[in-house]
């Protein structure tokens, strides 16, 4: 083994700090920009009732990741290591609900996230292949398999690769978004205008309405925090991370509401209602021979978003495993690409094996929206414990505190809407204590247990020329 291969830049083996300004900015809107928009209108919609509350409400989504990506502008930038919510859940409140964190993250909200979106990839990239009738489900399934492995494998070669493909799909997702809007205000221009005559009848007047409105909105801004997860790797976190976030979430609101006015101005409030698929229907009144662009660009926007998840997951998965939360074999980075491989292999495994899981996304979005909240109350707790602690950036109180009412909200709609569902969602991040007890807590474990342990990393360590992270680069 070389001492080239073995050694980054500064001498040990750790991960690079490879993304800039435009690649945190595209790992950003990569991330958010999805699958959300293109099935996200139809629930706004439906829960709001009519046109004009709906784009108040997209507008409400996108003003509430601001407020709530102003705390994590502080937090990211005077606690600047990787994992994000993780790390400052961990320094605030401890390592017992720091390992809730990552268990639900690990069991629930990523391997569903990520087997969605790869499973709506294929369903879009098959359309027009089978025009004339629904993709098959075996179809479906391969491919969603297919991308995940293509995608986790990028990931373990190259972080600079892995942002390549983020930068490329991040313009492509942009494409896509301004050929739907350019189309919608061309229609405006012309006219066309008839389905805006009366844009708020049938406007909803129940909060329960809204806030499951706003639910089904703020899952197509999901992500805006993940950046966060990859400090270590940003080029001068305590510049990148602001800007990058400044400028991504302004970018995203505009795009999802001239998304939605360009929805709106073609297609009538039933006929959104009814369609299985929103963006292809628009694509076939609008362009006609050319309508098989729309599936082709909601794929493309799909795969660069599962491309951003698989790298943010990853590296939550490293830190955990690197401060003993995990296995430690998830924390071990292979010599010549300087990637966190095991955590990217995991990654992978549970997104393959949870394919099949659907009923489990509103357990994903209940405990995104929870632990975000809980993230954004470390701040106000860390203000208090830890005064003295460095803060290049100091926001005002009124960004977190707005931020937590916002999730306290839609908490407690949820509750009231789902109490069973929440409930079992609950359970299963509380079925975590018993798995921290036995294996963080419990130190004192058979000799057997370690010598097994260990015969099983070095086994991993030779399999994927990985070693643990050189202590000197955790300073």
């Amino acid at each position: 083994m070389s001492s080239e291969s073995v050694n980054s830049a500064n001498g040990s083996v750790g991960l690079k700090k490879n993304l800039g300004l435009f690649s945190a900015v595209a790992m950003v809107v990569g991330l958010v920009v999805g699958s959300g928009i293109f099935v996200s209108p139809v629930g706004v919609l439906r829960s709001s009732g009519s046109i004009g509350l709906s784009l108040i409400l997209w507008s409400v989504g996108g003003i509430a990741s601001a407020i709530g990506s102003m705390s994590y502008v502080e937090l990211g930038t005077c606690i600047q290591t990787s994992g994000g919510d993780y790390s400052y859940i961990g320094k605030a409140f401890g390592p017992v609900v720091q390992f809730l964190f990552v268990w639900a993250f690990l069991l629930i909200v990523f391997p569903i996230a990520n087997a969605i979106i790869s499973l709506i990839f294929a369903n879009y990239i098959l359309v027009p292949i089978y025009a004339n009738c629904p993709p098959p489900a075996d179809a479906k399934t391969l491919v969603a398999a297919v991308v995940i492995v293509l995608l986790s494998a990028i990931n373990c070669f190259n972080v600079t690769w892995a942002a390549r493909v983020q930068n490329v799909f991040l313009i492509m997702k942009i494409v896509a978004l301004l050929v739907i809007s350019v189309t919608g205000f061309v229609w405006i221009g012309q006219g066309k205008t008839q389905f805006w005559e009366e844009p708020w009848e049938g406007t909803s007047h129940e909060p329960v309405d809204w806030a499951r409105a706003i639910y089904s909105g703020v899952y197509s801004y999901a992500g805006w925090n993940y950046l966060n997860i990859l400090t270590e790797e940003v080029k001068a976190p305590e510049k990148t991370l602001p800007r990058a976030i400044w400028i991504s979430i302004p970018l995203i609101t505009v795009l999802y509401v001239c998304t939605n006015i360009a929805f709106f101005t073609v297609l009538s409030k039933q006929e959104m209602l009814d369609a299985d698929a929103v963006a292809v229907l628009f694509g076939s009144k609008t362009l006609g021979v050319m309508s098989w662009i729309i599936p082709i660009f909601v794929a493309c926007s799909t795969f660069g978003s599962l491309n951003g998840s698989i790298f943010a997951s990853s590296r939550l998965y490293y830190v955990a495993a690197r401060k003993g939360q995990l296995p430690e074999a998830i924390s071990y980075v292979n010599t010549s690409w300087m990637t966190p491989i095991v955590s990217v292999m995991i990654v992978s495994l549970f997104c393959l094996i949870s394919s099949d899981i659907h009923e489990l996304i509103n357990y994903a979005t209940f405990f995104e929206t929870m632990f975000i909240g809980l993230t954004v109350a470390s701040l106000l707790y860390m203000r208090r414990k830890f005064p003295n602690l460095e803060r290049p950036m100091k926001v005002s109180l009124f960004f977190p505190i707005a931020y937590l009412v916002f999730c306290l909200f839609l908490l407690c709609m949820t509750l009231y809407e789902g109490a069973k569902s929440s409930l079992i969602g609950i359970a299963i991040c509380l079925c975590g204590l018993p798995v921290y007890a036995v294996g963080i807590a419990w130190k004192n474990k058979p000799a057997a247990y370690f010598r097994a342990s260990r015969r099983f990393y070095i086994f991993l360590q030779k399999l994927f020329v990985c070693v643990p992270e050189e202590k000197a680069s955790l300073d």
